[in-house]
């Protein structure tokens, strides 16, 4: 069986674990505290960085996007990128977007320095960081809004690879609690129909050692 080395600050790994259950693709996955360096793991990634996919001994596949797309072509009739080409290049261009600006302007701010500063005890939270992410937080949700008002999902009719990439990153940040759902409806709704899947549950089950959820990040209706 596949082996995902994982953590669940890391939104490039929960994507990779909604694509694996959304796939029905079985894989153990083993918790990987990366920012230690543990010697038998950046043996498999000398970036020492997660996600990390063991395929088997002699095969492993770096990175949330090379992951992702390896299996695309692992199951390519279940593809998370879509079934058109217009739905394809639409959900790239979305992950384009969450992955790296959504990534820039919001997790990094949050989640960088509330989260992940603590898990490697590497200073004080800089507030003026923390509230540039909260700003910037409320554009990329009535992007979302305006998204999901015109599509059954973010990039089309169906659930792709954009709605986890999106997902990932703001159910960090709603576990800490910071995401403001009550100004964000369209959101909101977005989010609860994300978190309704299957594949969202071990996600939601699953805590971090010394950070406390908040107290509605489980549940389905909130």
């Amino acid at each position: 069986m596949w082996t995902l080395y994982h953590h669940p600050s890391s939104p490039g790994s929960r994507k990779v674990r909604l694509a694996l259950s959304e796939l029905n693709i079985p894989c153990d996955v083993e918790l990987e505290s990366y920012w230690l360096r543990r010697p038998e793991f950046t043996r498999l990634n000398v970036a020492s960085e997660v996600p990390v996919l063991m395929v088997d001994e002699q095969q492993l596949v770096v990175g949330d996007q090379a992951i992702c797309e390896f299996l695309d072509e692992v199951k390519p009739d279940l593809t998370l990128l879509g079934p058109s080409l217009e739905q394809r290049s639409e959900t790239r261009r979305l992950l384009q977007w969450f992955d790296h600006k959504f990534a820039r302007e919001v997790t990094d701010n949050i989640i960088g320095e509330k989260l992940m500063k603590r898990l490697e005890r590497t200073g004080t939270p800089v507030i003026d960081a923390i509230r540039a992410g909260m700003a910037n937080i409320h554009y990329h949700l009535d992007y979302i809004g305006w998204l999901t008002e015109r599509r059954s999902w973010l990039a089309g009719d169906s659930f792709s690879l954009a709605d986890c990439a999106a997902a990932a990153h703001i159910s960090l940040i709603d576990y800490l609690g910071d995401v403001p759902w009550a100004e964000h409806e369209d959101a909101r709704t977005w989010y609860m129909k994300v978190k309704s899947r299957p594949s969202f549950r071990p996600l939601l089950s699953e805590t971090m050692a010394g950070v406390t959820p908040a107290g509605h990040y489980a549940n389905l209706d909130f």
